[in-house]
């Protein structure tokens, strides 16, 4: 470097220009170090082994495969609603292709509850009654 000027204005000039240039500087060499470190880890995160692959859950007819709880209940219950007035409900076992519209999964012991009920009858096709040993047919 050459000999600095003899002059207080231009020495203040001199350090306000190294001052910003210094400010400016390590601005970019944090902003370097994130970006560094947000590479570092997004390398980490590729190299990891894949996870095994989830087994897809079972669509019930009519039900989106996101509600996994209804296969796990094992029973559904079908309102029908008509022009007329409600039809008599239904109770199907959760995998029954004849559910229409937006079933309600119930347990077990509510189905067979349900199926006491004048207003409710089991579905003719998937027979829920059956399997839980009541046989109303």
């Amino acid at each position: 470097m050459s000999e600095p000027p003899p002059d207080p204005p231009r020495l203040r000039a001199m350090l306000a220009y190294l001052d910003r240039q210094i400010a400016e500087n390590d601005t970019v060499g944090r902003y370097l170090r994130l970006q560094h470190e947000a590479v570092r880890k997004a390398l980490t995160r590729a190299e990891r082994p894949a996870p095994p692959p989830r087994r897809p859950s079972r669509s019930v007819k009519g039900l989106p495969a996101f509600r996994p709880a209804l296969v796990r209940t094992g029973f559904v219950v079908q309102q029908k609603r008509t022009p007329t007035g409600p039809e008599p409900a239904l109770v199907h076992l959760a995998d029954c292709s004849m559910i229409e519209g937006t079933p309600h999964p119930v347990r077990a012991g509510e189905a067979r509850a349900a199926l006491t009920e004048p207003t409710i009858e089991p579905c003719a096709f998937c027979r829920p009654d059956t399997e839980l040993g009541m046989d109303l047919a």
